[in-house]
């Protein structure tokens, strides 16, 4: 069923003549004439008598009119949940207790005021092709991989550098440490076994074992943080990285330790991704939050791979 028509058809029952709802409508009264017997026509009924004081709509006129007004009503809403600054702002974190899921959070203590849809894919080929489709507004990422440049409508700004921490049980021969050079990881194993293969965090730590000469290893079925830390807490060979802003909680008789690491510091570059068409407002307050609420990105005595963007 035709709006149009639908619409003009609640606008002569409104104003109770033809003429009055053409002005209103900015058309011809032929127009309105012809839109109400195409009406007519599809619903197989008369909706008006015509009299000399105007419109009059007949009893199937007064029984389709509520249908009518809803029909409007809900093509309306319709319509504003798409509607740029209407709708929440869709934002990918990748992981729930992620660095990128505490600045969302901190973002929407400081804008309650900003609807926001909250939600995790898991690769960046994903996110860039959500973002270019408007299916998700942002994403954070780490851009870009060697061989993988961001296509050209893409956007990105690096918001936060988040310092990697070394994770040990009691038992470890670090576990002591206040803090800890890079270069005296070597030779110690470091186990992460949720590294997945081409990857922008796979390439990240490629680069940060062929840049310091470590011991990664991805080995064996990765079941979730909570077995990684009951291995990393019975395991005095075995050490982990984290990022310094992850969010874990595990029992207190595992006894871990987050050392951090120094000479250089490792650092996870964190950066924003939208389309550089997107007019959503509240993206727009995002970005300035950002801007303005982590420290500034690139500090001396950190390092990040080179195929990094810069800051």
């Amino acid at each position: 069923m035709d709006l149009d028509t639908v619409r003009t058809f609640v606008a002569v029952a409104d104003a109770g003549r033809f003429q009055e709802a053409a002005a209103e409508l900015a058309v011809t009264q032929q127009a309105v004439s012809k839109r109400i017997a195409a009406l007519e026509r599809g619903l197989g009924v008369r909706l008006f008598t015509r009299t000399p004081r105007g419109a009059e709509l007949t009893i199937d006129g007064q029984a389709f009119l509520p249908h009518a007004r809803e029909l409007l009503r809900v093509a309306e809403r319709a319509a504003a949940s798409v509607r740029t600054g209407r709708r929440a702002l869709r934002v990918d974190i990748i992981a729930s207790r992620g660095a990128a899921s505490g600045l969302m959070r901190a973002f929407h203590h400081a804008h309650p005021d900003v609807e926001l849809d909250v939600l995790m894919l898991f690769d960046i080929e994903t996110a860039v092709a959500a973002i270019r489709a408007g299916e998700i507004d942002a994403s954070f990422r780490a851009v870009a991989a060697p061989g993988r440049p961001l296509p050209e409508d893409i956007e990105s700004v690096r918001v936060l550098d988040e310092p990697l921490q070394l994770l040990t049980g009691p038992a470890h021969a670090l576990a002591g440490a206040r803090s800890v050079p890079l270069a005296e990881l070597a030779g110690h194993r470091i186990w992460m076994p949720g590294i997945v293969p081409g990857t922008e965090w796979a390439a990240y730590y490629e680069d940060l074992v062929a840049e310091f000469g470590l011991t990664i290893e991805a080995t064996g079925p990765n079941f979730g943080s909570d077995a990684l830390l009951d291995t990393v807490a019975d395991t005095p060979a075995l050490a982990t990285f984290m990022g310094e802003h992850t969010r874990l909680v595990w029992p207190a008789g595992h006894g871990l330790r987050r050392i951090p690491v120094t000479d250089p510091t490792p650092v996870y570059p964190h950066s924003l991704l939208w389309h550089r068409d997107n007019p959503h407002p509240a993206l727009a307050t995002l970005r300035a939050y950002l801007a303005t609420a982590a420290a500034a990105p690139g500090a001396a005595g950190t390092w990040s791979p080179d195929w990094v963007r810069p800051y």
